[in-house]
């Protein structure tokens, strides 16, 4: 009979008890899948006296997360604690180090320490699995990792942020402004009392920069990824897609190009027969365009307790049947040094929302700024206004909404025109812009 993997755990949070439970809950299961038990022997957390609705009796508890992961009764370290920095990379080494596999879903560490952590598990003989840092349960890292391991990819883009897309739907579906949707996810345990690290984009960032290491066997840099949030996106976007065919997501986006690796977050325009444009709410979803196959969409709970404990604990089986992947799917020596695409090089299609003034002449002159960086049209959209108030008295001239959609251009040749635009005063506010993603 082969001995049980014993398991040691660091964080007891919502997820640290869920996987203490699935690994109970499912121990013939494991047993059976993976060719030995699995078994929790020891835990820890920064509070032994919390009250938890777990049973861990027969279950050792370590005094610091250090000596849990120096334990020589623990087979396999898993870090739930979070955090780019300590405690959780100095135990990480430490098991790495003593020839224990580790399972972590922390993205931010991976996003940080990924290399460094990787290099030890190779030199020490580990697995450094990390499923459920990006996209919990929908099992991504996996399929860039070894399901399409004879595939090149040229694309992986997707909605990896579950508050995002929630406030964005809200918004679609009633009308609602930012502020209002954000309010609302705060009450409902959406997004955090602060929100920023979710909706101005680096939770997602952080995501992007480990997918776009798995896909093009680059190095993880988070520097590299290009970042905007959602906090600009206003009904009337949302309006104007519905009406033009597509539907706004907040996407991370890694891409090959002959200029490099463009890695971007912002809010996209899809279309609305697209199946990312599909996924509402929390839910999280990633594309995959590799050669010579049709796209591949996965779709999933990218959050949450339950669905991050099933990723954490099928990493931990892994382990048991003695799989030892490279963590990034090549040794670390011959991951290439990212060339970051520069963002002002971009192409694609982009909407443009004008406030423009209403003055003889405005639409002349947007027109011959745009055709000065050969810049052409998709589409235009001109919001007129009702011609008199509320008191049948004529209204005085106020800015008239106009919408725009590009054919295929550089960003810079966009924000050119939009800034000489400016300055030719046709314009009240700042112009809305929106990149548009093609199937």
């Amino acid at each position: 009979m082969v001995a049980p993997l014993r398991v040691g755990i660091a964080g007891l949070g919502t997820v640290g008890a869920e996987v203490v439970r699935l690994i109970e809950e499912q121990s013939r299961m494991l047993s059976e899948r993976s060719g030995r038990g699995v078994r929790v022997v020891a835990v820890t957390a920064r509070s032994k006296a919390k009250k938890r609705s777990l049973d861990l009796r027969g279950i050792d508890w370590a005094k610091s997360p250090l000596a849990l992961a120096s334990d020589p009764n623990v087979d396999c370290f898993v870090e739930l604690m979070g955090g780019s920095g300590e405690p959780a990379l100095s135990a990480i080494e430490a098991a790495l180090k003593s020839g224990k596999s580790v399972v972590t879903a922390n993205k931010a560490l991976i996003a940080k320490h990924g290399l460094r952590l990787a290099k030890a598990a190779e030199k020490h003989g580990g697995a450094l699995n990390f499923e459920a840092a990006v996209g919990a349960a929908i099992p991504v890292i996996k399929t860039l990792r070894e399901g399409l391991s004879g595939t090149g990819v040229n694309r992986v883009y997707g909605i990896l942020n579950g508050t995002c897309n929630y406030i964005l739907t809200r918004m679609e579906h009633e009308g609602l402004s930012f502020a209002e949707c954000l309010k609302d996810a705060q009450r409902l345990g959406y997004a955090e009392a602060n929100p920023s690290f979710d909706v101005d984009g680096h939770d997602t960032a952080q995501k992007l920069a480990i997918l776009a290491s798995l896909a093009f066997g680059t190095k993880v840099a988070q520097s590299a990824v290009y970042v905007e949030g959602i906090s600009s996106i206003a009904p009337e976007d949302l309006r104007a897609a519905e009406e033009l065919g597509y539907r706004v997501k907040l996407l991370g986006v890694a891409v090959r190009t002959a200029k490099g690796i463009e890695q971007r977050v912002h809010p996209t325009m899809v279309p609305k027969s697209s199946s990312i444009a599909q996924v509402m709410g929390v839910t999280n979803a990633v594309t995959i365009d590799g050669e010579g196959i049709p796209a591949i969409t996965l779709v999933g709970p990218g959050a949450g307790g339950a669905a991050t404990a099933s990723a954490v604990v099928a990493d931990i089986a892994d382990v048991a049947r003695g799989i030892r992947a490279k963590p990034f799917g090549r040794p670390v020596e011959r991951l290439r040094d990212t060339i970051k695409a520069p963002m002002e090089r971009h192409e694609g299609g982009y909407y443009i929302r004008l406030m423009a003034r209403d003055l003889a002449g405005t639409a002349a002159t947007i027109a011959t700024r745009l055709a000065e960086q050969k810049i052409s049209l998709e589409s235009i959209v001109q919001r007129h206004p009702e011609g008199v108030d509320a008191n049948g008295a004529a209204k005085k001239p106020s800015p008239v909404p106009v919408i725009l959609i590009t054919y295929a251009t550089s960003e810079d040749a966009v924000y050119r025109a939009l800034e000489a635009v400016q300055r030719d005063k046709v314009i009240s506010g700042r112009p809305q812009v929106i990149r548009i993603e093609k199937n």
